[in-house]
């Protein structure tokens, strides 16, 4: 039986599961550590992010998010005000 592929030597695409994580914590004025590929919900609530787009970046915020919920956007910031989600994870 032929060995199974590693795939820690194959080339990530977008299409890639996320290989890299870390827990949020919100803020008004300190960006992420890295810009995500989304965002895991723990707890549900509220998320008001700073979109990234070709025009800059823009406020938005997702409103009834899911415990245990993947959002697929790329931010750069979670803002304190009004996100009442808690035990977020950046993702990317």
């Amino acid at each position: 039986m032929p060995e199974s592929p590693r795939f820690e030597t194959m080339r990530e695409g977008f299409d890639s599961p996320c290989s890299n994580a870390e827990s949020v914590t919100p803020s008004d004025s300190v960006d992420l550590t890295y810009h995500t590929r989304g965002l895991y919900i723990g707890v549900a609530g509220d998320v008001s992010v700073e979109m990234i787009g070709e025009e800059g970046t823009t406020t938005v915020t997702f409103v009834g998010l899911l415990a245990g919920s993947i959002l697929p956007v790329r931010v750069s910031r979670v803002n304190s005000t009004s996100t009442t989600a808690t035990s977020i994870v950046a993702i990317w």
